[in-house]
Parts: C-alpha cells; sequence; structure tokens
C-alpha cells in the first residue's frame, strides 16, 4: 500500500513545494575526513535496511535508466523481489519508505507484502538524475557523447551533463534523505530505492565522498543493512555498515563486478566457532582449533566457493583459520568427483603471519574478555595502540595478498584469505584507501564470507562486491534483519 507521492515539476527537478531548508537539519553524515556534522541525538539504537529494485525492462535491455520512469520490472525482477521478501519475512519493520519509480515502488510492494502500514513514497530516493543519458543504450551514450561519456564511466564524481554534476548532487540528496528516515520514530526501517543512490546513501552515512561512487556493489535487489547505534555523550551515533549487497543468489556466481568483468578477486572468510567460544560468538581466545559449529561453518564456505576455480587459499597460522583453509582446499580439489569441474584442480595453501589476530590482541591491557561479542562497532572499543597496530599489521597482509593476484597474465584469478573478522575489516579499510579510524564502521561475523573485486586489475581501484555474507551456512546464518544487539533508551 503505497501514500500518493507529493506532485513535482518533472521526474529530473525537485517537488513543487519541496523544502531545500528543511533538508538540511539534523544531518546524519560525516564527511571523507571522518568528521560528524550536527546530529539531533538518537534515543533508541536504529536498523537500516536498503534493498535495490529487481531486473527492469531497461536493466535487460542494458539501456541508462537514471530518474526517468519508463521501466518496469521484468518477470525476473519480480522473482527477485520475491526472494527478498523471503530473506526479510521475519523483521518487524516499522516503517518503508521508497523511491516512486514504478520498478522501486513495485519492489516495495512484494517486499512489504500484507503488512496494513502506507508505504511512504520519498522522492529524494529517486535514482541519479542522468538528464541526457536518460533512455540511451549504453553504446548509444558513447557515440553521442564521446568524451562526456567516458568521464561518466572514469571519473563520475567530477563527471558534468547539461551543466549538472549528477554524483555530487546525488550525494546531497542522499543527506537529506538520512534526515527524515533517522528523524522517522522508529527502530527498523525499511528502504527500497536504486543502485546509485543506495550506495550514496551507505557512503554518506559512513562517511565516505563521492569518488567512492561505484566502489560499493548494489545488485538488483541486492540487501544491505546500516545500524545506528546511540551514545550517551551528546555526540552522533555509531553508524556500521552490517551487511552489504546481500543478493537473492550467490555473491561469488558470475564473476562480474557491477557488470563488469573482475579481473582479479581476493574472497574474506572468516574462521568459525572455536572450542573456546561463548555461546554468542567469539573474539580473541588464544590458538584454538574449530568446535564443531566451526567444522559445519567451515564445510558451508567450502561449498560456497565450490564452483569457483581458486589459484590460493592464504590462511592465519591460527589453527582455526588452518581448518577453515583445509576444508576449502579439500572441496576445491575434489571439485571434479563432486560434479563441479571435469578435472581434480589443484590449490596453493600458504600461511601469513601478517593475519594473524591473536599476537596484537594479546598485548592489550584492557580486559578483552569482556568485550560483547561482535557488536556493531565493536572495533571502537579497543585501545587506540592496538588499533593502530592491527592497522599496520593488515596493511602488509594487504600488500602480500596484492603481490598474489599481481600477474596480470592470469585473468580471473581468485585468492581466498581465511582470518578473524578484524583483520578482514581492515583489509577491507586497506582496499578502500581508508584509515583506522573507519575500522569501527564495518561488521563482519563468523563463518561470514565477503568479496573484493578488481575489474581493473590489481593496480586498479577495489570493489566491494560483498560483506559479510551467512545465508551459506543455512540454520546457522545470521538473519539480515535480526539486530546483533540490542540498546534500551540513552
Amino acid at each position: 500500500m503505497f501514500l500518493v507521492a507529493k506532485p513535482c515539476c518533472s521526474f529530473l527537478h525537485v517537488p513543487l513545494d519541496y523544502d531545500l531548508n528543511s533538508t538540511i537539519r539534523n544531518v546524519v553524515v560525516r564527511c571523507s575526513r571522518s568528521s560528524v556534522q550536527n546530529v539531533e541525538l538518537l534515543k533508541v539504537a536504529k536498523r537500516v535496511v536498503l534493498v535495490r529494485h529487481g531486473q527492469s525492462t531497461w536493466n535487460a535491455e542494458g539501456r541508462i535508466q537514471g530518474s526517468s520512469d519508463f521501466s518496469v520490472l521484468t518477470n525476473k525482477g519480480e522473482s527477485q523481489a520475491e526472494t527478498s521478501r523471503q530473506m526479510l519475512i521475519n523483521d518487524n519493520f516499522d516503517v518503508c519508505f521508497a523511491s516512486p519509480l514504478a520498478r522501486s515502488k513495485r519492489t516495495a510492494e512484494i517486499i512489504w507484502g500484507p503488512r496494513q502500514q502506507l508505504i511512504i513514497p520519498e522522492f529524494n530516493l529517486r535514482e541519479i538524475d542522468l538528464y541526457s543519458f536518460q533512455g540511451l543504450l549504453k553504446h548509444e551514450g558513447k557515440a553521442r557523447f564521446g568524451s562526456s561519456y567516458q568521464q561518466w564511466q572514469v571519473d563520475a564524481a567530477n563527471f558534468v551533463i547539461d551543466g549538472h554534476y549528477p554524483v555530487r548532487e546525488l550525494w546531497d540528496r542522499a543527506r537529506s534523505c538520512w534526515t527524515k528516515i533517522l528523524d522517522h520514530d522508529s527502530r527498523s526501517v525499511l528502504v527500497v530505492a536504486h543502485n546509485a543512490v543506495n550506495q550514496a546513501l551507505i557512503s554518506t552515512a559512513i562517511g565516505l565522498g563521492e569518488e567512492y561512487f561505484r566502489t560499493l556493489l548494489q545488485s538488483n535487489c541486492g540487501v544491505s543493512v546500516l545500524d545506528f547505534t546511540p551514545r550517551s555523550d551528546g555526540v552522533s551515533p555509531l553508524i556500521s555498515l552490517n551487511r552489504l549487497n546481500q543478493t537473492p543468489g550467490s555473491p561469488v556466481a558470475g564473476g562480474k563486478s557491477g557488470g563488469r568483468e573482475a579481473s582479479k578477486r581476493i574472497i574474506l572468510v572468516c574462521n568459525g566457532s572455536t572450542q573456546g567460544n561463548t555461546e554468542d560468538g567469539f573474539l580473541f581466545v588464544g590458538d584454538q582449533p574449530l568446535n564443531m559449529l566451526g567444522v559445519i561453518q567451515s564445510q558451508k564456505s567450502a561449498e560456497l566457493l565450490l564452483d569457483l576455480k581458486v589459484s590460493s587459499i592464504i590462511s592465519s597460522p591460527n589453527k582455526s583459520c588452518i581448518e577453515t583453509a583445509t576444508a576449502i582446499s579439500q572441496v576445491q580439489e575434489a571439485a571434479d568427483c563432486l560434479g563441479a569441474d571435469s578435472v581434480p584442480r589443484y590449490v596453493e595453501m600458504k600461511q601469513m603471519e601478517n593475519l594473524d589476530i591473536e599476537t596484537i590482541f594479546k598485548q592489550s591491557k584492557m580486559d578483552i574478555s569482556s568485550f560483547p561479542a561482535f557488536q556493531p562497532g565493536w572495533l571502537n572499543k579497543v585501545e587506540d595502540e592496538l588499533i593502530t597496530k592491527l592497522w599496520d599489521q593488515s596493511g602488509k597482509a594487504w600488500k602480500s595478498l596484492l603481490d598474489e593476484i599481481s600477474d596480470e597474465s592470469r585473468s580471473g584469478e581468485i585468492v581466498v584469505a581465511v582470518s578473524h573478522p578484524a583483520i578482514h575489516i581492515a583489509l577491507m579499510a586497506h582496499c578502500l584507501n581508508l584509515t583506522k579510524e573507519w575500522l569501527g564502521s564495518f561488521h563482519l561475523d563468523a563463518g561470514s564470507v565477503s568479496v573484493l573485486d578488481f575489474p581493473d586489475g590489481p593496480k586498479g581501484r577495489g570493489v566491494i562486491g560483498c560483506v559479510n555474507y551467512t545465508a551459506h551456512l543455512g540454520r546457522w546464518s545470521i538473519p539480515i534483519t535480526r539486530s546483533t544487539y540490542d540498546v534500551e533508551e540513552v
């Protein structure tokens, strides 16, 4: 059920009654230097679930959509939306905001299902305004606009068309959306919109500028999750990207990144639960082997990666990581008899000291056992000296991983890295050329899988294809919409 959208002068402009001044107060956004602008103090924790619309007719045709409203969902798009509905069916969303464009509106209606609350249309959630590009096939855009189209491909943040900077305008719009979303009296929020605007929402929330356009992948009906945790000291909330691009299908299938072939790929696999774990998770419990749950998690990760031809598996020397890596290797090398390949594979296994977390956190002066298990932003609670050591060590590990995929003659090379979530969070931050201050902005669970793609090769910009995927764990997966912890009113 949809509310009636506000009238607007055209699909490329703001509504007639749009009040620009009303959108800039209390904006929650960190700039690219990780500072926080003024924001009204949150009283309770909020989880915001972002969903991109399903495949549209213009997606299928390869036509540039922008904020035009002439395409609708294909049968495949409707099916994707239904799968997303099933993924989110157990969540008690308080409210749904959606783009009023037909492809997102229909996706929202399918996911929202029989709920009685009205879906709130938000015009600023429309897709990026691409002006004269809209409606063109991609090869037509290249032929008609030449250098301008090339700039759109390689330097989108500075791309100009018809006197507009579309990506810069989009980032401003995303900031205004956060004002409305976070001011709403709700704790669990569903937002259904589009590829580019969802990228902008995630980026502005965690403090990434326009230059990060196209680095946080949003596939059709991909689900992303942001956690906003209030703080009692009068400052803005802690913001953590809990999930990115949880798709109806496998996050490792296809070998493409945003429609482009992934020349190289690094897959981050977090080791599973160990024998020293508590019931609600694990942190730093020494060099322990996997417990039974951890063994299952490692086998599930191996099964997820079966259809990929992994070049090498590099693990921390920690026992649980070695066991996880071994499980992946054994399944890879049995791919022929498991029906995934016609010939046996050989997968090189290595250990990397710089992927080991235990030596760092053993030096802590804090009582690490008192850390709550894997709360969003838990790395914010770690003393700065240890964060610095983690950052420096992970930087060395990142350089070594890039060296592993540096041979340009080996196209499609895939490297799997197995380590603790803290190391993998730092590796993702290095991939994005961030600093240690961003480590609390990402979250990973035990047994999760994340995907880093390099469509331009290892010397090019990395693209985060998926973060914290756990659906492959089956009954032991972490539900997308279940908050990892609850926070009472501050």
